[in-house]
């Protein structure tokens, strides 16, 4: 079952803000071991689809549901999950620029499982008769 976008909304920005704080609160503990500075970089990419969602999220409600995300929003909630990496460790920075990718490209294909319609493609070859 469904939510409503301004709902989705309003659970997706207070999501991104918690885990924006998150690792503002826990930056000592990200930055005590190898492994918790390259999770922090997981976090991150958590913050990502949660900032994305918000984003594509109040773009449905203010410009009406037909819109979509593209590029722009993507790029800036990517710069924005960096930049909050950055403040913890250069590494969790790459690690959340990894991860991020790979969760914006499993979204797009659950986004065109879910959205697309199949397409019939007529290759333009047919058989001809021998004389």
């Amino acid at each position: 079952m469904a939510i409503q976008t301004s709902l989705s909304l309003v659970i997706s920005m207070l999501s991104a803000i918690l885990i924006f704080s998150s690792m503002q609160f826990c930056k000592q503990l990200f930055l005590s071991s190898q492994m918790l500075t390259i999770f922090a970089g997981i976090v991150g990419s958590w913050f990502f689809i949660m900032l994305l969602t918000t984003i594509s999220n109040l773009e449905a409600v203010v410009l009406g549901k037909g819109f979509q995300a593209r590029w722009p929003e993507v790029i800036i909630s990517l710069l924005s999950a960096c930049f909050a990496c950055s403040t913890i460790h250069r590494v969790s920075v790459t690690t959340c620029l990894l991860t991020s990718l790979i969760g914006l490209y499993y979204i797009n294909r659950i986004s065109q499982n879910f959205h697309s319609t199949p397409v019939t493609v007529d290759t333009g070859i047919s058989k001809k008769k021998k004389k």
